[in-house]
C-alpha cells in the first residue's frame, strides 16, 4: 500500500466520512460487535458540525480516503468541564478492506502528534466499557484507563457505558 498522508477533511469529504463510517459500522457487525456503530447513524451533517468546533482529519493512500478520526478540543459529555490540556480523539476508522493491520495505530499517532502540536500534553478517548478488544487496543497504544463515563448521551441512539483513557504525549520541544 501506497505511504499514507494526512489532512483535514473539508465540506467534499463529507461522503467519503459517511461511507467510512458506515463501512467500519458494517465491519463491526461482521465481527460480532454489536453494540458499537451502527450503519447509518451518522450524516453528513455530523461531520459538517465536527469541522467547525473541531478537527476532521483524513488518511489518504494514492488519492483515495483509507481511514479518518476526528479531533476536539473538548469534551464535557464523557469528561465534564476540564482545562486545556488535551485533544479528544472520536471514530478512528479505516477502510479494513484496503488497508494492512497496524494501519489504524498510524492513525492514531498521528492524532497524538496533532495533539501535540497543538500545545496539549494530554490526548483522551472514550471507548464503549463493553468492547474487551477496543479497550485492549488503546491499552497496548500505550493509554491508560482513568475513569468510566456511564449513560453518555449518543447520536441517534440510547446512551452508554464508556471506559476513559489517557496518554501523556510529549511537546513538541522534547
Amino acid at each position: 500500500m501506497a505511504a499514507l498522508r494526512f489532512r483535514p477533511a473539508g465540506d467534499a469529504d463529507l461522503v467519503s466520512l459517511v461511507r467510512l463510517r458506515d463501512d467500519a459500522a458494517r465491519w463491526m457487525l461482521a465481527r460480532g460487535v454489536t453494540g458499537q456503530w451502527q450503519p447509518g447513524e451518522l450524516g453528513v451533517d455530523h461531520f459538517r458540525r465536527i469541522m467547525e468546533s473541531g478537527e476532521v482529519w483524513l488518511a489518504e493512500a494514492a488519492g483515495r480516503v483509507v481511514g479518518a478520526w476526528e479531533l476536539w478540543w473538548e469534551d464535557e459529555e464523557a469528561w465534564g468541564p476540564q482545562p486545556s490540556a488535551a485533544g479528544y480523539v472520536h471514530r478512528l476508522m479505516v477502510d479494513h478492506g484496503t488497508v494492512p493491520p497496524g494501519t489504524g495505530r498510524e492513525l492514531l499517532r498521528a492524532a497524538e502528534r496533532r495533539v501535540a502540536e497543538a500545545g496539549r500534553p494530554l490526548v483522551r478517548l472514550d471507548c464503549l466499557a463493553g468492547n474487551a478488544s477496543l479497550n485492549a487496543y488503546y491499552l497496548d497504544a500505550g493509554y491508560r484507563v482513568v475513569g468510566r463515563k456511564e449513560g453518555k448521551p449518543q447520536p441517534g441512539g440510547t446512551p452508554k457505558s464508556f471506559t476513559l483513557l489517557e496518554k501523556s504525549v510529549p511537546s513538541r520541544t522534547e
